[in-house]
């Protein structure tokens, strides 16, 4: 089966045919405020799986497909680094919302914290936050990661030249880069602007420097 097309980074990618609802996500309080920005997180899986692959069987456990890149979710920020969030409980998504969205975020769990927690602050049904984070998820052509990962003396620099080889539109200021405490690629920050273009990442998104040392864990 050939790669979904919301689904740049899933391999072989089959959601399941029965799903479960997942838990209603705990709420946490409402913070609303004007959107400044938004940055749309894209986490490396096989780094997620490393450590926390038995707790997630659809991503990590290879049934539903293999996964590099997948959507940790599209974040609305406003201004001097806060953001908005809890702003409704409802209504939540359909199974038929959650299941059709697989292939770009592998955890029906997430796929509803994202929505209640960051989605219901710029949308007001769980569709339209989907439909744009579905968008621009698209919009990307993704690195080879996993090619990367072998390439000796590895700079987070050499991944920002990567992603803005694929696309050239995008500036480097606009491409943060998380890792771990010991180095490891976790996730690409991707920023943007209310017209959801890219847009120079504020330093706490921008992360580490294009001279920092950088390892990216395989698992593909």
């Amino acid at each position: 089966m050939l790669p979904l097309p919301a689904a740049a980074q899933a391999f072989q990618c089959r959601p399941p045919a029965r799903l479960s609802m997942p838990p209603a996500p705990a709420q946490g309080q409402a913070v609303r405020m004007p959107i400044a920005r938004y940055t749309l997180a894209a986490s490396w899986s096989p780094e997620h799986c490393k450590s926390r692959g038995s707790s997630d069987p659809l991503q990590c456990g290879g049934k539903t497909g293999r996964f590099g890149f997948v959507l940790h979710g599209l974040w609305p920020e406003g201004a001097a680094g806060r953001w908005p969030q809890w702003c409704s409980s409802t209504p939540r998504p359909t199974l038929a919302q959650l299941s059709e969205n697989l292939c770009m975020t592998p955890s029906p769990r997430l796929l509803e914290h994202a929505w209640a927690k960051h989605g219901s602050c710029m949308a007001k049904r769980p569709e339209a936050y989907f439909k744009i984070a579905t968008i621009l998820w698209r919009s990307i052509r993704w690195p080879d990661a996993d090619r990367l990962s072998r390439q000796g003396g590895l700079t987070v620099g050499d991944l920002r030249s990567a992603f803005v080889a694929r696309n050239p539109d995008w500036p480097r200021e606009a491409i943060g880069v998380d890792t771990s405490r010991t180095g490891w690629l976790r996730e690409l920050r991707l920023c943007y602007g209310l017209d959801y273009l890219p847009k120079a990442c504020p330093r706490y998104a921008y992360g580490l420097r294009d001279s920092a040392a950088l390892k990216i864990w395989r698992g593909l």
